[in-house]
């Protein structure tokens, strides 16, 4: 397990094709891990009746704000399920 619960991390900025469970409005954004939720088997391979490695997924938090910019108010949320190849540390460039 790569993450904790409190870690900040970045989402990847990836854009493959086929079946990905990252929402494209996260891609890219900052987020703290809430909590881990556990490990399943990596569902864009389940997708193709592939056999899916396992992938730890994480809740990741992000302020409402920095999704979407118009949101009104500053202290909303937004909490996705993300699993960890798609995540990296705040600072790191990937």
């Amino acid at each position: 397990m790569s993450f904790s619960a409190g870690d900040r991390v970045r989402v990847r900025e990836m854009y493959p094709p086929g079946h990905v469970r990252t929402p494209f409005y996260v891609r890219g954004k900052a987020g703290i891990v809430e909590r881990v939720v556990g490990e399943f088997d990596n569902p864009e391979e389940l997708a193709y009746g592939r056999e899916g490695d396992k992938r730890i997924l994480y809740r990741v938090r992000f302020a409402q704000r920095d999704v979407f910019p118009q949101t009104p108010s500053g202290s909303d949320t937004i909490d996705v399920e993300i699993y960890e190849h798609w995540l990296v540390p705040e600072g790191d460039g990937r």
